[in-house]
């Protein structure tokens, strides 16, 4: 189980009884922004049954919670993917974050998208991938400070309200990276 505290902000897995605000906060970005190429947001139950999917596979769904101890609502979520279908890339990994719209400019991207990385690094991955919004100037600049390093543009890749989005590839070794064989 990963917990780490700072003040009254706390960083934890995520449990099933989170799958209502991580819809919630998730909803805004697929309605209102660019962030996600999806049109539709998932429900409650459809969002617990992709936090479920991901915890069997191995990877790992964070939530940022305030209040003492972790005890009130989430303010965000962040969670790694295998960056591709292939048995090939099973030490490569995706990572997403998103954060309440109202707690937006806290840090709380930064520091989930850090311990995200860590357990990333803890579980052996060793390639970190994030595939983001070039209309998400904000997006590419969090992941920059988490040393992210560009690694090529998709020209016109996602169409959505109405306009062609080019999308960033951006790359961040993990641990020893491929620097040395896989255990």
């Amino acid at each position: 189980m990963f917990v780490t505290m700072t003040g009254e902000l706390t960083i934890c897995d995520a449990s099933p009884g989170d799958a209502g605000a991580i819809a919630e906060i998730y909803a805004h970005y697929v309605l209102e922004s660019t962030a996600t190429f999806e049109t539709e947001p998932p429900d409650e139950a459809e969002s617990a049954r992709r936090m479920r999917e991901l915890a069997e596979g191995g990877y790992p769904f964070l939530v940022m919670r305030d209040g003492p101890g972790g005890s009130g609502r989430v303010l965000g979520f962040g969670f790694a993917h295998r960056y591709g279908p292939r048995v090939g890339y099973r030490y490569s990994v995706e990572t997403t974050i998103y954060v309440r719209a109202d707690s937006l400019g806290r840090g709380i991207g930064s520091r989930l998208l850090q311990a995200l990385l860590s357990e990333c690094e803890r579980r052996g991955f060793r390639q970190a991938f994030a595939v983001i919004a070039a209309s998400e100037p904000a997006s590419v600049v969090l992941h920059a400070r988490a040393g992210y390093l560009p690694v090529g543009t998709l020209a016109g890749a996602g169409w959505k309200h109405g306009q062609w989005i080019d999308v960033f590839l951006m790359q961040r070794k993990l641990g020893p990276g491929n620097e040395t064989l896989p255990a």
